[in-house]
């Protein structure tokens, strides 16, 4: 019975702590104020870059929606790397005038295709300012001015700019851009606290100049992932204080949730595997307390089963993930305008426990599919 105390008033511990720590979230979310541009012309240009692999289906209307921009044609170009896809996605992009193609002819087998292709096209790139996007991103027309004028008023060395899914068909994808919502939510919050930790790199700007300074992907080139993350941790390493959050609708771009749950698990496992690279301490407590508490909402699941004395803990816990989530996420739909989602978040708040556990322990372990390859 005394183990069962420890294990009950161990998981109030926890619970206690996940709560301040969202509550710090909910701080760092309003610390950064919805960004309102001014009238200023652009004088910067810029480099818009798309890695692609297999993208035939999508990647017209992305080459549509950036070659709308309303920015100054002769202030920007795109350049699309074609990452060794066996699909028309080459032939797509030549047809554009005026788009800038890169084909990989990288014969070695390589972990990181993606951060050779983006290091590529930074090598070939004109502008001073790059902003990374996705094959099957949208966007609309004052995207691109809205991060130029962030960055010119700012002086920001990094942008992280929201993404948000659309277009959803179904409750399962409905369910994955509420759950996104909260990540892009969370990586404005650490900015929005200078204690930067997660970005998302179908919506990144950052100087040339700086990604060269800091290495470029140097020390993360032979992981999979983590063109955006870990770039950011190395870009906050040196530019602490020039990391900023673009909180203006204006910037946001939008793609699709995952259609199956095999997609859903292998995008997971790919962001999750990052973590076995962070170097900042405060991160790695952070994200192993999350862990840890998600676990003890389990055990004491189990547990009270069999000791009616857990389910008091288990409830407490429940309640009070539901409610500091509930306040944090209520703020993040407003600005994206999906509040309506919030109908299902008691449903997924136990769901998403069951997904913490597992990808905490799968997204750190083996490999993962990420565009037909496997990786680690």
């Amino acid at each position: 019975m005394e183990i069962l105390n420890a294990i009950n008033y161990f998981s109030a511990f926890l619970t206690l702590m996940y709560v301040l720590v969202v509550i710090t979230f909910i701080v760092g979310w309003f610390k950064i104020k919805t960004y309102k541009k001014n009238a200023k012309q652009p004088e910067v240009v810029v480099s818009v870059i798309i890695a692609a692999r297999n993208e035939e289906d999508k990647i017209a209307k992305t080459i549509d929606d950036i070659l709308a921009q309303s920015y100054p044609k002769t202030l920007f170009e795109l350049i699309v790397i074609d990452d060794h896809s066996t699909d028309c996605t080459a032939e797509i992009v030549k047809s554009y005038d005026g788009v800038k193609l890169i084909q990989l002819n990288e014969n070695k087998a390589l972990n990181s295709y993606k951060k050779m292709a983006i290091q590529t096209a930074i090598g070939q790139a004109t502008g001073d300012l790059i902003v990374a996007t996705d094959a099957d991103c949208r966007m609309g027309t004052e995207w691109l001015i809205t991060i130029v004028n962030y960055y010119e008023t700012t002086g920001c060395k990094m942008i992280s700019s929201p993404v948000a899914y659309f277009e959803e068909k179904s409750f399962f994808e409905s369910a994955q851009t509420l759950e996104f919502a909260y990540l892009i939510g969370l990586g404005a919050s650490t900015i929005g606290n200078k204690n930067p930790s997660t970005c998302n790199g179908a919506n990144l700007a950052y100087e040339k100049k700086a990604f060269f300074e800091v290495g470029g992907f140097k020390g993360i080139d032979d992981l999979a992932s983590g063109d955006d993350e870990l770039l950011l941790h190395k870009m906050a390493a040196i530019y602490g204080d020039k990391i900023g959050f673009l909180k203006n609708r204006e910037a946001v771009v939008y793609t699709h949730a995952k259609a199956t749950l095999g997609e859903f698990i292998q995008q997971r496992k790919r962001w999750a595997s990052k973590s076995t690279r962070y170097k900042e301490k405060s991160v790695i407590i952070l994200g192993v307390s999350i862990w840890l508490f998600n676990l003890s909402i389990i055990v004491n699941a189990l547990l009270s089963v069999f000791f009616p004395i857990a389910l008091p803990f288990l409830i407490f816990q429940l309640v009070a993930k539901l409610l500091v989530e509930f306040v944090f996420l209520n703020n993040v739909m407003a600005f994206f305008k999906r509040k309506a989602l919030l109908l299902w978040l008691p449903i997924l708040n136990v769901l998403h426990v069951i997904y913490i556990v597992y990808i905490g322990i799968a997204g750190n372990s083996g490999k993962y599919n990420w565009k037909g390859r496997m990786v680690k």
